[in-house]
Order: structure tokens, then sequence, then C-alpha cells
């Protein structure tokens, strides 16, 4: 029998879509099941928004009756009129090494995407930035961390050989964490003690009082990752998706938000545990007893993983980034983290990566966002 490209339509299929993964990272010790609860929410247009404003298609292939790949085609409608761009994005791209079923899925979304006027195709990259994006090119020995990629390196060599180009390069850095403050973030500290300052850090010690900061730290996102490749802004129902979608997850310690004296968020850094031991030994199932495995990965974890974080751009060059970092470093200290992953940053975000590599910080993990013209 041949390779069946069939669109995702009821709850059946869409289970086979979300498991499918499973499948075919069977024998892949560094891959990461995803939280299934959280997939569900995702793949559901009542409850995940950013299909109000995209064109959206799941397909599935299928060989000898069974299911063995899957792609995600998405047209994020205001992103391509904002940026005077007609392309369509793949994402959750999954299958086993085998040219054919690559190919029948690709060509699919791509003359899914012709229908609807796309003049090019882009990913991995989902509905933004936010969700998971290109494929892993280096650091394959490397466990996987949540909202980011796994895949083996047939994925790439599928991808280049089906007339992919490079679009955007991202790097991933760990760091690790001082067993004293360094004295840069000493001084800064001390600066701002004895200034007159209305500026003030807040840090947190439970998920409550958390959140009355949400909208505005999230809205501060909206307000500076305007220049990020794939960025799109929060919606106040977005942004409550998000801190449902992680805030259970975070330990309130590794959150901080500076606020100013008209008690407007001007920065802020999250980070969370490491739990991908904790959701292997779940197997992405928290319920009924996942939960535990997941708590206990969260305490015994020695690695804390850079979530979000933004600096308002007329407080930025103040230091406040090495102000909230410092926090940060304590707290990691205090729970006995000895290492962060700095989460993906473009290549060309040279400013960034220099703070990174000031903190000792070493590129550990490359992925890379492809780019095909649908016109050829």
């Amino acid at each position: 029998m041949g390779i069946e490209i069939r669109e995702v339509t009821s709850k059946a299929d869409l289970s086979k879509f979300i498991h499918l993964p499973a499948k075919i990272h069977k024998n892949h010790a560094n891959w990461v099941p995803p939280i299934y609860l959280d997939d569900w929410d995702y793949f559901n247009p009542k409850k995940n928004k950013s299909f109000a404003y995209s064109d959206t298609i799941l397909l599935l292939a299928w060989k000898d009756g069974s299911p063995v790949g899957r792609i995600m085609g998405i047209i994020v409608r205001p992103y391509n009129e904002m940026h005077n761009e007609k392309h369509v994005r793949f994402s959750w791209l999954e299958t086993e090494n085998d040219p054919e079923v690559y190919a029948a899925l690709m060509h699919a979304v791509e003359n899914w995407g012709r229908e609807k006027g796309m003049t090019h195709i882009v990913g991995p990259l989902g509905f933004s930035d936010k969700d998971p994006q290109g494929f892993l090119t280096e650091g394959y020995e490397e466990t996987v961390v949540i909202a980011s990629n796994c895949n083996f390196p047939y994925m790439v060599e599928l991808t280049e050989k089906y007339g992919f180009n490079p679009k955007e390069n991202l790097v991933v850095y760990k760091i690790p964490v001082p067993e004293v403050q360094p004295a840069i973030i000493t001084k800064i500290e001390e600066r701002y003690r004895q200034r007159n300052t209305d500026l003030k850090v807040i840090e947190f010690t439970n998920r409550k009082s958390v959140k009355p900061y949400i909208h505005r730290a999230l809205g501060l996102v909206n307000q500076t990752f305007n220049e990020i490749y794939g960025f799109w802004p929060y919606t106040e129902k977005e942004m409550d998706d998000f801190a449902n979608r992680f805030l259970y997850l975070i330990n309130p310690q590794y959150i901080k938000v500076i606020i100013n004296g008209k008690d407007e968020a001007v920065a802020f850094i999250v980070g969370m545990s490491d739990l991908s031991k904790g959701i292997q030994k779940a197997k992405g199932k928290l319920i009924p007893f996942g939960w535990i495995h997941v708590i206990l990965a969260s305490k015994r974890t020695k690695q804390l993983n850079l979530l979000l974080g933004a600096v308002r751009s007329d407080y930025q060059g103040r230091g406040l980034d090495m102000l909230m970092g410092g926090k940060l470093l304590e707290s990691a200290r205090k729970t006995g983290k000895t290492m962060m992953d700095s989460h993906l940053e473009l290549e060309q975000n040279v400013k960034v990566r220099a703070e990174m590599e000031r903190n000792g910080g070493k590129v550990y993990k490359r992925f890379r966002i492809y780019i095909k013209s649908l016109e050829s």
C-alpha cells in the first residue's frame, strides 16, 4: 500500500496525532513526551485562542493501516499582514526516517498553502516564537527541555534534501550557577541600594501572589519582543492561557519582577526547574500519579531552565537584567541548582549572547528554522 495523507477531523484522529511521537521516539533516550493534558488544550480551538486569527490544518500520514507521520500547517494572518509576507508555517512535524512520508506530508501542506495564496513555507514554527521552533542541529546527546523541539539528525537531512534553506539559526547556552555572587552583580545591587530610586524587585513565595503581575509582565513582552522573528503579541486571553499552561509547573521563587513608583512592571524574568526526568517517568501523564514524578524531579534536578524575560526599552542599559539575574542566581543556589539552560536565543542577538557569555555560558545546543519557496 502507498502513503495516504488524511486531515485530522475527529477526536480519535487527534488522539493519534498527539500520541504518534511516542511511537517514533520509542528508543530515543533523550526525547521527553509532552504533557498530554497540555497538548489536548493546545490543539483545541476552543481553548487555544491562536486558532481564532489563524488558518490551520492537521494532517496524518497513513501507511499499511497505521499512522506513520504527522504535520500541522499554520497561516498566522495578522503576522503575515504586519510583515508583508505570504508564509505558511509547518510545525509539530514527526516522521520516521522515510523520505516518502516526509515528502507526502510536506507536499500536502505546500498545496494547502498555495491554495490560500502563500508564496513560501517556513518552519518548524508554531503560532508564535512562544511555541517550540526550529529543528535541533547540534546537541543531540542532551535531554530536551520544555517548550523546545526534539528530533533525530535525519530530520535535518530530510529537510535540506527536500529543498529547504536556512532562515534563522538559534542557540542555547549552558550557564553555570556560581557558588558566590559575581562581583559585577554585587556592585550593581549596591549601586541600587545607595540610589534614591523608585524601583523595587518583587519576589514570590506562592503562586497566588504571582497572579496580579501576569498581565503586567506579559504586556511587557508585547512591548519589547517586536523585533524577534516569529513573535506575535499576547492577547489578554492568551496571557491567561500561558499562565495556566506553565504557572503550576513553576516554583514562584524563580519569578522576579521589577516595578517602578507607578506600579508598572519594567522588567521580569521567569525560570523553572528542569522537569524532563519527571515527565519521562510519568510518560507525559500527570493523572493520576504522574505529577509525583514531576514534583520529585523539580526538587532533585540541578538544572534551572530560563523560560521568559524582558526589560522595558526605556529602562534598558541600567543593569536591571543583572539585578534580576542576581536575585534568580541567589534563589537557584538556595535550591541546589548548579547550571541554567538559557532557552533559545537568535544567533544574531549579539547583545543577549554577550551577556550569557560574560556569565560563563557556553553554547550547547543549536536549532534552525528553514524556508522554501512555493513558486518553483
